[in-house]
């Protein structure tokens, strides 16, 4: 994200980082693909082979493992080579591709990540209610996310916007930094609808859902303060996803922003890189905050990769989050049987 690069696949011989610096990077983002590929492979192949996770909520969760795997396939692996060499070395098509891919995947894992905040919101707040989630409506999301993603995703391929390299010059994005009209013009806009419109979306379902608890808690009296200690389990899974969310994406998106709304700012290379490492290495954290949190898909996972030995054998089915709120009815009665983990 360099100041007044026009022109930056001119820069490959320009050296911005020694060669250990270069290989420290390809490490890094080594690790990061690896074991987001194997992560997400995990969440897929487990999903398929047992029947009890193939519940609607699934849907969206093994949907953002595809998304996350696509990112560390068609993102990650090629930025571990060019790393590694020490160069962008896939040319321009290569790094078209690139971009596209990464933004691709990217935006529709964002995307999921919104449904997913939806639909959790959906089953805490109204399970009893007159729209229900059913496999329709997660179906429904799932193809709104890669729609959604798409249909903002290729204009660069047509001339409006286009992707360049980024950082250190090992890696392709959207062009944030040209002061082309029609260029800012699309990144605006691509910001807005692929990051201001999901995140909205978190951060609306969410805090209603956290109200909902807190309502609940105020209303029904548990024993031993059960009830306080679920919306204390329930409302740290739920920190933990929007600031995995902030954490990963917003330096991204605010340095993009920066760059773009101040022509004059200056960003070095070296610390324009780490957002965009923040950014992809969120196929590894995905996996773990949404997936892996879960008992009850731990108690299938385990055994997968241990050859059927688990060495959690105390009830597999139960979530760590399960919730005894549910839904706060007009006559103020609360069902015991829903849970957040879904």
């Amino acid at each position: 994200m360099e100041r007044n690069s026009s022109e930056p696949h001119s820069s490959v011989d320009t050296v911005l980082l020694s060669r250990t610096g270069y290989t420290i990077l390809a490490v890094i983002m080594g690790v990061f693909s690896v074991v987001g590929i194997i992560l997400n492979v995990l969440v897929i192949v487990v999903t398929m082979r047992h029947r009890q996770l193939r519940q609607p909520l699934s849907y969206a969760l093994v949907n953002l493992a595809v998304c996350d795997l696509g990112c560390a396939v068609f993102g990650g692996l090629p930025t571990t080579v060019t790393n590694a060499v020490g160069y962008f070395n896939l040319g321009r098509a290569g790094c078209v591709l690139e971009g596209f891919a990464v933004a691709f995947f990217g935006i529709a894992s964002l995307c999921t990540i919104a449904v997913i905040s939806v639909e959790r919101y959906m089953v805490v707040c109204y399970p009893m209610g007159a729209v229900l989630f059913q496999t329709r409506h997660a179906v429904a999301g799932v193809v709104l996310s890669w729609v959604w993603s798409f249909v903002w995703n290729t204009p660069p391929l047509f001339g409006w916007g286009s992707y360049e390299l980024e950082g250190v010059m090992t890696s392709c994005a959207p062009n944030w930094y040209s002061r082309d009209v029609g260029n800012m013009s699309y990144i605006i806009i691509y910001f807005f609808f692929c990051f201001a419109v999901p995140f909205s979306i978190i951060t609306v379902s969410y805090s209603q859902l956290l109200w909902t608890l807190r309502q609940v808690t105020k209303l029904q009296v548990s024993e031993a303060g059960s009830t306080n200690r679920v919306e204390v389990q329930v409302a740290r899974m739920v920190v933990v996803m929007v600031l995995a969310f902030l954490v990963t994406w917003l330096p991204y998106a605010a340095l993009a922003m920066a760059v773009i709304l101040d022509s004059s700012l200056y960003i070095d290379p070296i610390i324009a890189t780490i957002p965009v490492y923040l950014a992809k290495s969120s196929s590894v954290y995905n996996p773990i905050i949404y997936i892996f949190m879960n008992r009850q898909f731990r108690g299938y996972a385990v055994p997968t990769v241990l050859c059927g030995w688990n060495p959690w054998t105390s009830d597999p089915q139960t979530s760590d989050c399960e919730t005894t709120v549910a839904s706060v009815n007009k006559s103020q009665r609360v069902s015991p049987k829903e849970s957040l983990k879904e």
